[in-house]
């Protein structure tokens, strides 16, 4: 299945661990980590918690495994996803 949705929650701790495993994705801040704009239905670059704007159709397929490693290597389990 595609991954429809992916978004921080509260607690990341910035360690850069979802960001190298998928850089497509993920982008460090300050503060958090990010869903990058580009890949989302609304462009917004955000945690994503709130809106939980879906990612693009066309990329949902070809990002599911790198979205799944990210989640899985998360060591405080921030990163969450919705499957279509």
């Amino acid at each position: 299945m595609a991954i429809k949705r992916v978004w921080i929650e509260e607690g990341c701790i910035t360690c850069n661990a979802c960001e190298a495993e998928c850089p497509d994705v993920f982008s460090v801040a300050e503060n958090s980590s990010t869903i990058r704009g580009d890949i989302r239905e609304d462009g917004v670059q955000s945690e994503n918690r709130d809106e939980k704007s879906p990612l693009k159709v066309a990329l949902q397929a070809s990002l599911e495994a790198g979205i799944k490693t990210a989640a899985a290597g998360c060591p405080v389990e921030v990163i969450q996803f919705e499957e279509a």
